[in-house]
């Protein structure tokens, strides 16, 4: 016989059959669709799109290869703007009979590949700088330093509309990383321009690129170790698994916990599964509801499937070893 308890009692309930012919449990902790942000990447877009196109022009009117090449570099920026939108977009869909828990790891997707953009083009920049050590162009005058100026504007403000989305969402923490990190160089490029045009050290300008670029690899490091781990379904941060096991284990009438597996289905939504071993008549519902609330709780595991199996039964459950997946 198969049981299912949700938190909330207006959540529809379901049936499944288990071969083994134990209690099979499935509760919802709170749902936890990920906020859309869709202004702020409306705005975003729009005043960064902008941003290209003004580099552009006064690129070509300053005869200045830094400005062009920035220009090409912040369109990359709005592309990954649209493509954390679109994740979000797609985490929203609903599940299909293809797609049993609708799209939500898009935004884990989405998370990985800005993580990876974020450190392509900051090695770039600094092999770029690297080369210009060796042989430093002269700063191409001041409207390279007012432009940069603007940059700072811009892309601080659309750092500044995802910044308290960044630390609840992978993917918006995405899009905040990018912007801060463009904002940082811009300031660098004004400020050593600045020195620059006053003092003649045209190696400034270089040096200090490698340092904001050093400064972003540091920062933006855990954005990609993090996606590349929800990536590869590992635990996610902030969730130490031992200590699940040991609540899990430390449940009234449990006597073995195993197959037990966490990992993220979006940004923002964790899942569990795992086998309890029990005595025969346990507590049931009331239980199930409990447990999945606790969880939610205690560690914002937001779905958990757990299956009870009758230890009076003698049956080994062929998924019992920890090195069976």
């Amino acid at each position: 016989m198969a049981e299912h308890q949700h938190d909330h009692p207006g959540h529809d309930h379901h049936d499944h059959g288990h071969d083994h012919g134990h209690g099979h449990a499935h509760a919802h902790g709170h749902v936890h669709a990920p906020a859309s942000f869709g202004r702020a990447f409306a705005i975003g877009i729009t005043l960064n799109a902008g941003f290209v196109l003004v580099e552009w022009i006064f690129g070509i009117a300053a005869h200045s290869l830094a400005l062009l090449a920035d220009a090409a570099h912040n369109l990359g920026d709005v592309l990954s703007l649209l493509l954390a939108w679109g994740a979000t977009w797609l985490a929203r869909r609903q599940p299909s009979g293809r797609f049993t828990y609708g799209l939500r790891g898009s935004s884990i997707l989405a998370a990985l590949l800005n993580g990876l953009a974020l450190m392509l083009v900051t090695g770039g920049l600094a092999w770029e700088a690297v080369r210009r050590l060796s042989d430093p162009e002269p700063v191409a005058g001041g409207i390279v330093i007012v432009v940069s100026l603007v940059g700072v504007a811009i892309n601080g403000f659309t750092a500044w509309l995802f910044m308290h989305g960044a630390k609840s969402d992978l993917n918006v923490r995405g899009a905040y990383l990018h912007m801060a990190a463009d904002a940082a160089v811009s300031l660098a490029v004004a400020i050593a321009g600045s020195i620059v045009l006053v003092t003649g050290w045209n190696w400034l300008d270089p040096l200090a690129t490698l340092v904001v670029s050093a400064v972003i690899v540091w920062s933006s490091w855990d954005l990609l170790a993090q996606s590349m781990r929800l990536a590869l379904q590992g635990v996610p941060a902030g969730i130490d698994a031992a200590a699940v096991r040991a609540k899990l284990a430390a449940l009234p009438g449990v006597r073995e916990v195993h197959d037990l597996h966490i990992w993220a289905m979006s940004t923002t939504e964790n899942a569990l599964t795992a086998h309890l071993v029990m005595p025969a008549g346990h507590p049931g519902d009331a239980f199930l509801q409990h447990l999945g609330h606790e969880l939610h709780e205690e560690f914002e595991i937001h779905h958990c499937t757990v299956q009870i199996e009758v230890s009076e039964t003698g049956a080994a459950c062929a998924l019992a070893p920890e090195h069976v997946v």
